[in-house]
């Protein structure tokens, strides 16, 4: 799940800063909304959807659920339901594995360059 950063933390995320931050399209994101009752995005008056760090995060359970461990919507579901310690717990170490990675690159790409 390459999860990319934004300089400042926000209150509120439009749909498209989601979708890059997930690296994902707009449109996977408004049909989970419609399979997962736990996305709820607020909507401005014109009908923008503004995602919360909370909805975010529950989208990020929804994809390593499905895209990283290849699971179906339906077992997503099943999961969310019933162990959502569990998948805390697995995203958790998912997210720090992700940032020990990025650390790593980092300190690689500061590392001499050979001649």
């Amino acid at each position: 799940m390459a999860l990319k950063k934004y300089i400042a933390e926000k209150v509120y995320y439009n749909i498209k800063e989601v979708a890059d931050m997930l690296n994902v399209n707009t449109s996977l994101l408004r049909m989970w909304e419609k399979e997962f009752p736990e996305i709820k995005p607020k909507r401005t008056p014109a009908g923008v959807r503004m995602y919360t760090n909370e909805d975010i995060n529950t989208i990020r359970k929804i994809y390593n659920l499905i895209k990283i461990q290849g699971m179906t919507i339906n077992g997503a579901k099943q999961m969310m339901r019933n162990n959502p310690q569990g998948i805390d717990r697995t995203g958790e170490v998912i997210l720090k594995l992700e940032n020990i990675r990025n650390e790593i690159l980092a300190l690689i790409e500061q590392l001499p360059k050979k001649q």
